[in-house]
C-alpha cells in the first residue's frame, strides 16, 4: 500500500548555481560502459537518462576529458566531435522530457591501461594501481603508469577546460570535476599516489595545486556557476590513501571558496561525522551529500530516504543518490508516494553491456512493476 509522503524536504525545490531545480534530489553519476565505438553515447544511454528526468538534476557519469585518462572499456568521452554530438542527442531526449544534467568529467589517471585506450596512462608519479583492471580481454595486472611533466600538467588542465566547452556545446547545464574515487585529481592529493618533489608534491598546498587549476581553468572556460566538484574524503577506493585527510580538505575548501562554484559534492557524507561538520561549516556554497549508505552492501528499502533526510536536516542543501536511481527511473515519484523499489540486478551494472539491468527497469505505473513489487519493497 503507498501513502503519500510528499510533505519531506526532498521533493522541495533547490536552487544550483543558476538553475532551479524542481526537487532536491539529484542522480549521482553511475559509470555503466554502455558508449559505443569510440566513446560516443548512442541511443541506448539516451534512453536510460531521459527515463530519469524527474530527478532535479542528472550528473551524467564519468566522462573523459582526453583519450590519455579513459579507465575502462565503453567509457564515453567528450574530446571528439562525435562523442560531443552523441552527447547532445543524450541532453536533447533529456530536455524534451523536463530534465537537466550536468556531465561529470572524470580522468583516470593510473586507472587505465592500453588495451582501453590504446595509450600508457599518465599518473603524478609512477605508482601503479594496486589490483587488476577490466579491459576488452578480461582483468588484466595494472601498468606502471608514466609520470606526468609539468607540460603534461598544464596541457592536462587545457584539456579540462576544453572539454567543459564541449560538454556546453553537447548541451550540458554544467560540468562535475571528478576529484574522488582515486582517479587523477585525487591522485595528485594522496601520499601515496603523489611522490613528487616538485611544485605539484610534498606539502598539502602543493597536493592540492592541481585540482585547483582544474576548477579555475574550467570556472573560466565555462563560469563558475556552471562548475562542481566531486570529492569523497579518507576514500581508499582505487588504493588510495591521503594520508592527512584533514588538512587536505580544509585547504582545498579555503583555496576554492572563493570561486563562487555551483556545488561541492561531498560522497558517502555521514552526518554523524565530524568531517561532514568541517567540511558544511567551510564550504559557503551549495552542498550536495551522497549518503554513505554502506557500499557495497545491499540497498536500503527505503532507498537511503531516511539517510537524505538525515543529511538535509544537518546542512545538506541537495542530496544525490545513486544506484536507487539506477534501479528505479521513476525514483521521485516512488519515494513521494512511499511505494516499494525495485531491486538493483548487480550482476547488469557494469561491463555487460545491452538493455538489461539499465533500461528495462519497470516504473511504478506499469502493472509488471505492481506484480514485480508485490509484498516487498527492494
Amino acid at each position: 500500500m503507498t501513502h503519500t509522503t510528499a510533505h519531506s524536504a526532498l521533493f522541495a525545490p533547490a536552487r544550483l548555481g543558476p538553475l532551479h531545480l524542481p526537487n532536491s534530489l539529484v542522480m549521482a553519476p553511475l559509470t555503466r560502459n554502455r558508449a559505443g565505438a569510440g566513446g560516443v553515447p548512442g541511443d541506448l544511454m539516451a534512453t536510460h537518462y531521459a527515463q530519469r528526468a524527474s530527478a532535479g538534476l542528472i550528473i551524467a557519469e564519468g566522462t573523459t576529458p582526453n583519450a590519455v585518462g579513459q579507465t575502462y572499456p565503453n567509457i564515453p568521452g567528450i574530446h571528439s566531435a562525435a562523442q560531443i554530438a552523441g552527447w547532445r542527442r543524450v541532453t536533447d531526449a533529456v530536455r524534451a522530457e523536463g530534465g537537466t544534467m550536468f556531465l561529470q568529467l572524470q580522468h583516470g589517471g593510473r586507472v587505465g591501461h592500453p588495451d582501453n585506450s590504446g595509450l600508457m596512462p599518465v599518473a603524478p608519479s609512477p605508482v601503479a594501481l594496486t589490483e587488476t583492471i577490466h579491459t576488452p580481454a578480461g582483468r588484466r595486472p595494472s601498468v606502471v603508469p608514466r609520470a606526468m611533466s609539468v607540460e603534461d600538467i598544464h596541457a592536462t588542465v587545457a584539456d579540462f577546460a576544453q572539454a567543459a566547452r564541449n560538454a556546453v556545446e553537447a548541451g550540458f547545464a554544467g560540468v562535475e570535476l571528478h576529484a574522488a574515487n582515486g582517479m587523477l585529481l585525487h591522485q595528485f592529493m594522496a601520499e601515496n599516489t603523489n611522490l613528487r618533489s616538485d611544485a605539484y608534491g610534498g606539502s598539502v598546498s602543493r597536493r592540492i595545486r592541481f585540482a585547483v587549476e582544474v576548477a579555475r581553468a574550467v570556472a573560466d572556460a565555462i563560469g563558475a556557476d556552471r562548475t562542481g566538484l566531486r570529492i569523497s574524503p579518507a576514500n581508499t577506493v582505487n588504493g588510495i590513501e591521503e594520508g592527512d585527510t584533514e588538512r587536505i580538505y580544509t585547504e582545498l575548501i579555503e583555496a576554492l571558496a572563493d570561486l563562487g562554484l555551483a556545488y561541492l559534492h561531498l560522497e558517502l557524507a555521514d552526518p554523524e561525522q565530524p568531517s561532514f561538520t568541517r567540511i558544511r561549516n567551510g564550504w559557503p556554497g551549495t552542498l550536495i551529500a551522497n549518503p554513505n549508505l554502506g557500499w557495497p552492501a545491499p540497498l536500503p528499502a527505503d532507498g537511503g530516504r531516511k539517510a537524505a533526510e538525515r543529511l538535509l536536516a544537518a546542512g545538506a542543501d541537495v542530496i544525490a543518490l545513486g544506484r536507487a536511481f539506477l534501479a528505479n527511473p521513476d525514483l521521485v515519484e516512488r519515494l513521494r508516494v512511499g511505494a516499494p523499489l525495485n531491486e538493483v540486478r548487480d550482476k547488469y551494472t557494469m561491463y555487460v553491456g545491452g538493455p538489461t539491468g539499465y533500461n528495462d527497469y519497470p516504473t511504478w505505473s506499469d502493472p509488471a512493476d505492481r506484480v514485480l513489487t508485490s509484498g516487498r519493497a527492494a
